[in-house]
């Protein structure tokens, strides 16, 4: 898989994003420091909030294969500029985050996005399940097998996302 980093201002959902992709139970952790995980680094939201910590995800980046700006979709505003995708040395997507949310106003989110450089956007609910699976399938690389790729063998459960084959 992909090494992915998200980046988003203060619970647009970025952990929860992460728990959904790895089909762990969602529930709320504030991420206080960079997470590295097996294919997520996951920041916290003040790094992309406040100038001087923003300097930080340039540098995290590096370690990535794709940055992932993520934006919730009941924002009222973004934070990302126009044209800022080019900062970054890695392919950049967008996520637009809580589709399911009773004001969410999706399209917008997506046209912020956009107008910041990201031609690829997903629209995902970690809740619902929608659109994790588009988003794993543009991680996925040469040799991964998701957990739909495999043969169901009723002996054996089905936890895990990734693994090689050799």
């Amino acid at each position: 898989m992909k090494k992915m980093i998200l980046v988003g201002r203060s619970e647009c959902g970025k952990t929860t994003l992460r728990q959904a992709l790895k089909g762990k139970e969602i529930r709320y952790e504030k991420t206080q420091y960079v997470n590295h995980y097996d294919v997520v680094i996951d920041t916290p939201g003040e790094y992309a909030e406040t100038k001087v910590l923003a300097r930080a995800l340039a540098l995290y980046s590096y370690e990535a294969d794709i940055v992932a700006l993520l934006i919730n979709a009941t924002e009222p505003y973004s934070l990302y500029p126009p044209c800022v995708t080019p900062v970054a040395n890695r392919p950049c997507i967008g996520i637009v985050t809580q589709i399911d949310a009773q004001d969410a106003n999706v399209e917008q989110a997506v046209s912020w996005l956009e107008l910041a450089g990201c031609e690829t956007v997903f629209r995902v609910s970690s809740y619902t399940g929608e659109g994790i699976w588009e988003v794993l399938e543009y991680l996925k690389e040469d040799g991964d097998v998701l957990p739909w790729d495999k043969k169901v063998d009723a002996e054996k459960p089905r936890d895990v996302i990734s693994t090689k084959v050799n």
